[in-house]
């Protein structure tokens, strides 16, 4: 580690710690859910550690439980990791200089809460080992917590009072993460597209109106995109 790349960490660990607090109901959340849909502990936390994807392993998990097509479950699971597919694209540049290994480890504990806090500095800082250890710092912590309370969560399933309303403090700290993406006219797009699509086609079955409305939300974001970048040539 240089001291570049620890400069970048303390940098990274302190903007993302305030943020950081919303992981806590959403993990324990995930951990309950995954218990009343039958899993063990173990394969819980096998999923939780291979997937690490809170919110396509919350939307499989009925699919699962009403046995659906394994078919069905990836393209779920996939279509609900899409938005990732726009966050790499936005954060590439950042990642120059910077070797194919570590860019493998980044891509694998990429969040939500982690790409809206690191966006900027990453497009905007020229020493790749600062930019890196920015990047990491808050993507480990917040890999560290998930799986913590969400193991937490796996064996408190039978403890915590349902009164508690777990689940609308995790939506809440989702909404907290959706404010500073929604700065990017091309997200912003993307989460009212995708939004409207999902409420609009809430009643399809196997759930996949919440597919379709991702899908339409991601093609959404690309076109803005485009739009935008066709506006800046043209200028």
């Amino acid at each position: 580690m240089t001291t570049s790349f620890r400069a970048g960490a303390h940098a990274g660990f302190t903007a993302f710690l305030p943020l950081s607090v919303g992981l806590v109901p959403w993990a324990l959340v995930m951990g309950m859910a995954m218990t009343s849909t039958g899993f063990s502990p173990l394969q819980a936390m096998g999923m939780n550690v291979i997937v690490f994807a809170g919110t396509a392993q919350l939307g499989t998990l009925p699919l699962i439980a009403a046995e659906a097509p394994l078919w069905l479950i990836v393209v779920t699971a996939l279509a609900l990791n899409l938005r990732f597919v726009i966050f790499s694209a936005a954060l590439a540049p950042g990642f120059r200089g910077v070797p194919t290994h570590e860019r493998w480890l980044a891509g694998h504990l990429l969040t939500d809460g982690v790409f809206a806090t690191c966006l900027d500095k990453m497009l905007s800082v020229d020493d790749p080992r600062w930019r890196l250890g920015y990047y990491l710092a808050p993507a480990v912590w917040s890999w560290v917590l998930w799986q913590a309370f969400t193991l937490i969560g796996i064996f408190a399933a039978g403890i915590v009072p349902k009164a508690w309303s777990l689940e609308f403090m995790a939506t809440i700290a989702l909404l907290v993460l959706l404010v500073p993406m929604a700065r990017i006219r091309p997200m912003l797009v993307a989460a009212v597209v995708g939004g409207l699509s999902a409420t609009l086609l809430r009643n399809m079955p196997l759930r996949l109106g919440i597919v379709s409305g991702i899908v339409l939300g991601i093609a959404a974001g690309f076109a803005a995109e485009r739009f935008e970048h066709g506006r800046k040539d043209h200028d």
